[in-house]
């Protein structure tokens, strides 16, 4: 989640999307199926692209009237966009966050300066809903309310972009591909468009689905579709605001398919975010910073995705302090030892735009490796893979994942309740890419929101964040990186067994939100008792940001007891019940291999880390870093209780030292890795840790030495993945031989 360390990024206020009080209507008599059919022959679109670009839109779900995270409508996710009260919000927003992005436990840095609070830039994108209500002659309301005059408009607006780009109406589904990309908002229409590649993919391949709302709407294929894609140029009245298309070259693709995007993006890319800043950051590919070093920009990213390079600020906010930098720490992951075994879903809490000025301002101390944007889908990376970006709040985290900022706010005053398809199906690419890059397990215990990231201390822990929500959508996102929530082989539910939280993202799963209309959400709440009249469990309640009584989506439990409907887990230290009729919310999972952990034989209880930092000892060979705290959290699991590991095999304890911003502390930019061992787990709504040596149901440690302290002159940093124990024998990606198997002190080389 992106927040300015002071005054900075706030949530939209409650007339930002222009709600008006009364409810959504009820559903018009006609289908779905007909009103795309009756809107297409009166605008003279083709239906089946009508259907194909709602159902990249939407899914063709109405959402009850109410606004997505970034103001889209109904069926055909038209936009409307109060830009005084977005900017009105933003000015007011609710200050200075509890945990820094940089998540350790030191002095806040000397920082110099204040955020920059980003402004509101106006353009046509933010209302299309008002163009379409007016290309239409009904009221703006109505399109947010009915689904036929939502399609109606959309297919009005369509059309009326089809004739601006010189092409007329046509008959040919294949014909409408600058129409379609238009449609999407894109910021440079002049580049082939993923928005407008996915809906021609779904004309070729047909799709049919049940909504939210029980109608059933069928796509029949098309796979010999052949797209005419047109060059285009586009006209700006100012720096971020589409306002003409006009056509230029065109060209056939011959082979039904269409042409993917280039791997990278030019260096000037207009955006469609709902806020800028007053000196709108532009796209680069190099960024020169103070340690002499040079970020080449190489996009990591999708070759269809087209994404782009914007580098997060990585300056000083003090030029006489070197410590005062910002907003991502230099290392070499995971060649160096430093490991990526996470990736983390945030969403901005400001727009496109103005989250990326944010991270291009050190003073914000805050960063992220890509934000995804919600009208098209486009991605931006800011930080290379390879270096920490300021995501989680907490280092331990931050050392191991990658950060992944999505356009929307978690929960708005004027409560928005779903995000972009746009948004949802690119993220996924990006972090099926990265994942198969990196090795990640496509589970969530490894691909978690910022709301499963523990607090690294107790003081830590009522700050941190909850973003993406409880309306995140778990269960399709899991679908889209083909990694689905209910397991294939799952067996029946079973005290001792494994089950994980499994409720349908619908209208059978709308548990109370405080403040809002039902609506589906990700989660179930968890009771003291198997019954409804129940307390919540830790005194909860039915606030969205109340992480302590719910269970979300893809979250793996033991299961503690069975009591008809009713299933209980173990949960932060205690027994907690949710109705889980006929396995309705939740699924076993026993197949083979599960690691499920409990305390030692003896041990009354053990303690829990919100972190795995290294032993004390561990710091010795290294006089310049202070040993940092190994202190466990106010949560225990009692003896009897048992804990699913998200690994077969524990982690190894470790800490990244990086002080100055051209890496001239003493052991400056210095791995520390512990003999201490950690598993994570899944304790309560959040990850945590459990000490290998304090549990059962592990794998059997193995013996690590300690080596002596290093001579003077031990080269520090990163190069080529080569790691240098203390003692001078180098090892390719290794552990030092003075530890033998086991995790070893490492200290790694910078040839500058």
């Amino acid at each position: 989640m992106v927040t300015a360390s002071a005054g900075g990024l706030a949530l939209l206020a409650g007339t930002a999307f222009g709600i008006a009080p009364a409810a959504a209507a009820a559903p018009p008599s006609d289908t779905l199926q007909q009103q795309f059919r009756a809107a297409a022959d009166e605008f003279h679109v083709p239906e089946s692209v009508l259907l194909a670009l709602s159902y990249q839109e939407t899914r063709w779900d109405s959402h009850q009237g109410l606004p997505s995270t970034t103001g889209n409508y109904n069926v055909m996710g038209l936009t409307q966009v109060d830009v005084a009260a977005v900017g009105a919000a933003l000015a007011a927003g609710p200050g200075p966050d509890t945990v820094e992005g940089r998540g350790d436990d030191a002095p806040p840095r000397p920082v110099k300066g204040t955020p920059t609070p980003p402004t509101v830039q106006d353009g046509p994108e933010l209302h299309t809903l008002d163009a379409a209500a007016a290309l239409i002659h009904r009221p703006a309301d109505d399109l947010k309310r009915d689904s036929a005059q939502s399609i109606r408009g959309g297919a009005a607006l369509l059309a009326k972009y089809q004739t601006e780009s010189g092409r007329g109406a046509a008959a040919d589904p294949g014909a409408w591909y600058q129409a379609v990309a238009r449609f999407s908002r894109s910021g440079d229409p002049g580049k082939p468009n993923p928005f407008a590649d996915r809906v021609f993919d779904t004309l070729r391949k047909g799709v049919s689905r049940q909504t939210a709302e029980g109608e059933t709407v069928t796509l029949a294929p098309v796979p010999a579709l052949t797209v005419t894609r047109t060059a285009t140029r586009a006209v700006f009245t100012s720096t971020a605001t589409r306002a003409a298309f006009v056509s230029t070259a065109a060209a056939a693709v011959d082979d039904g398919t269409v042409a993917t995007s280039a791997t990278t993006a030019t260096a000037t890319t207009a955006t469609t975010a709902t806020t800028t800043t007053a000196t709108a950051a532009t796209a680069a590919t190099t960024t020169t910073v103070d340690d002499g070093t040079v970020d080449d920009g190489t996009v990591e990213c999708p070759a269809a995705l087209g994404c782009d390079f914007q580098p997060a600020a990585y300056a000083l906010t003090n030029p006489q302090d070197p410590t005062s930098y910002g907003n991502y720490t230099k290392a070499n992951r995971p060649d160096d030892g430093d490991g990526i075994q996470y990736i983390v879903i945030h969403d901005t809490e400001g727009g496109f735009a103005g989250s990326i000025s944010a991270f291009q301002n050190p003073s914000n101390q805050a960063s992220a490796h890509y934000i995804v944007r919600s009208s098209d889908g486009h991605v931006t990376q800011l930080v290379n893979t390879n270096n920490v970006a300021w995501h989680a709040g907490n280092k331990t985290v931050n050392m191991h994942s990658i950060g992944v900022e999505h356009e929307g706010y978690a929960f708005p005053t004027d409560r928005p309740t779903w995000y972009s398809e746009q948004l949802y199906q690119s993220s996924a690419a990006l972090v099926g890419y990265l994942a198969n890059r990196f090795g990640i397990p496509l589970d969530r215990q490894h691909i978690i929101g910022h709301d499963d990231v523990p607090g690294p201390l107790q003081a830590n822990v009522a700050g941190m964040h909850w973003d993406p929500g409880t309306f995140w959508d778990w269960s399709h996102y899991m679908d889209l990186l083909n990694a689905p929530l209910k397991p294939a082989i799952g067996g029946t539910l079973a005290v001792g067994g494994k089950v994980t939280i499994t409720p349908a993202f619908d209208a059978t799963n709308q548990p109370p939100v405080s403040g809002t209309a039902d609506r589906p959400e990700n989660f179930v709440y968890l009771r003291t008792q198997p019954d409804p009249s129940a307390p919540l469990i830790n005194g909860g309640s039915t606030r969205a940001a109340d992480w302590s009584d719910k269970a979300v989506a893809g979250a793996s439990y033991v299961v503690a007891d069975l009591c008809g409907d009713w299933t209980a887990i173990w949960y932060d230290g205690q027994e907690a019940w949710f109705y889980n009729p006929n396995g309705q919310t939740a699924t076993a999972d026993n197949r083979p291999g599960q690691t499920l952990l409990t305390p030692k034989a003896g041990a009354a209880s053990i303690p829990v880390y919100g972190r795995s930092y290294p032993e004390a000892s561990a710091y010795l060979p290294y006089p310049g870093i202070t040993a940092q705290t190994v202190a466990p959290l106010n949560a225990t699991v009692p003896a009897g209780q048992s804990y699913v590991a998200a690994s077969a095999t524990p982690v190894p304890s470790d800490f990244y030292y990086a002080q100055n911003i051209d890496g001239s502390a003493p052991n400056d930019r210095t791995l520390v890795v512990g003999c201490d061992t950690y598993y994570p787990i899944r304790y309560n709504h959040r990850l945590a840790f459990l000490k290998a040596s304090d549990v059962a149901g592990g794998s059997t440690a193995e013996p690590c030495t300690q080596p002596p302290a290093p001579s003077a002159g031990v080269l520090r940093g990163v190069a080529s993945g080569l790691c240098l124990d203390v003692t001078g024998a180098a090892t390719a990606n290794g552990r030092p031989p003075s530890c033998g198997p086991a995790p070893a002190v490492r200290t790694r080389m910078n040839l500058i």
